[in-house]
């Protein structure tokens, strides 16, 4: 029986954060060593020209990217982990997929939406400072997914869409030129945590509220302090369940952490002592990644290495692919 392919893109945007772990990195890789997939992971750079036109953010997001999830234990051995940008069969499809998507398809985008939405309330045209990137950019999220034939893309709630597109246009596709594609399903785990940040919001690098996930020990304790509280004074009882402090506690803690933190709550426990077994929780499970991810951060030619060998893993598929689909087009030799 042919194992079910996973895929999973990572946007180099930003620094990683105590949010992507959780919610993404930390049951990616988890789900990688069980043996029952072939996962896909790749570092998603064309998609962040769509937010960024800083070419040393970008490239310096990669390298903290790929160093990330090579310091949390990903094995390149058992994976394919590569960079988009190294895979030039991807724009190709995302061509021949342009030329099946309808535009009405893209209109209903949400990103592009939203855009058009804070233009309006702005008083702006409604595609001011809209680029063909945002607009379009479902159909390379499809292209990545499509590419290689993956079953299943676990997403957050808010990329369902984004999948359901993939497979709208894969289905176009098919019934145009015949069987070529896999028609992708979105996996949305609802146990995965979603972190709030500093300020009590969703902890997100576009409201500047993260925790980077490899501060140093005394950096991560400065910002671990500054997660904010309310005023309750030590001795009275704290709810648990609208406190970040014990979010985040219970996204690194044991059950049995989790209940005994949730009892210290009831009896009043000082917000400054349960940052500062918070800071002591989350410091003592990253300091070996820490550690990894800092001796990785000075070898840029060791993970470039890397990822030039998932590059040739992912490529000996998708120049499989393009082949087939250049004749299914009929961009063929002639004779």
């Amino acid at each position: 029986m042919t194992k079910q392919r996973v895929l999973t893109g990572i946007t180099t945007s930003g620094t990683p954060h105590l949010g992507n772990y959780v919610g993404a990195i930390r049951p990616a890789i988890e789900a990688s060593r069980r043996g029952d997939c072939e996962s896909f992971f790749f570092l998603a750079d064309y998609h962040s020209l769509i937010k960024s036109q800083d070419p040393e953010m970008v490239q310096r997001s990669t390298m903290e990217i790929a160093a990330t999830w090579l310091a949390l234990g990903l094995d390149p051995d058992t994976v394919t982990f590569y960079r988009q940008s190294d895979i030039p069969e991807i724009p190709e499809l995302t061509w021949f997929l342009t030329c099946m998507t309808a535009k009405g398809l893209m209109n209903r985008a949400h990103a592009y939406k939203g855009a058009v939405q804070a233009n309006e309330e702005l008083g702006e045209d409604a595609d001011h400072g809209i680029t063909m990137g945002l607009f379009s950019y479902p159909i390379l999220m499809a292209a990545d997914i499509l590419m290689f034939n993956a079953h299943q893309i676990p997403v957050g709630r808010d990329q369902i869409q984004h999948v359901e597109m993939a497979r709208d246009v894969a289905q176009r596709f098919n019934h145009h030129y015949g069987e070529h594609f896999v028609l992708p399903a979105a996996v949305v785990d609802d146990n995965v945590a979603v972190l709030q940040g500093l300020d009590g919001r969703k902890m997100s690098k576009s409201y500047g509220n993260t925790i980077p996930l490899f501060l140093s020990e005394k950096q991560l304790k400065k910002h671990i302090n500054k997660i904010k509280t309310n005023l309750l004074e030590p001795g009275e009882p704290k709810d648990p369940d609208s406190s970040a402090v014990f979010q985040i506690w219970q996204a690194f803690a044991t059950p049995q952490q989790t209940t005994e933190m949730r009892q210290a709550f009831a009896g009043g426990i000082a917000w400054g002592e349960a940052k500062k077994q918070l800071f002591e929780l989350v410091n003592h499970q990253l300091v070996d990644a820490r550690e990894r991810y800092n001796e990785l951060m000075q070898n840029p030619a060791a993970v470039e290495a890397v990822l030039q060998q998932g590059a040739e893993k992912a490529r000996a598929e998708s120049r499989k692919m393009i082949a087939k689909l250049r004749n299914a087009v009929g961009i063929r030799p002639l004779c």
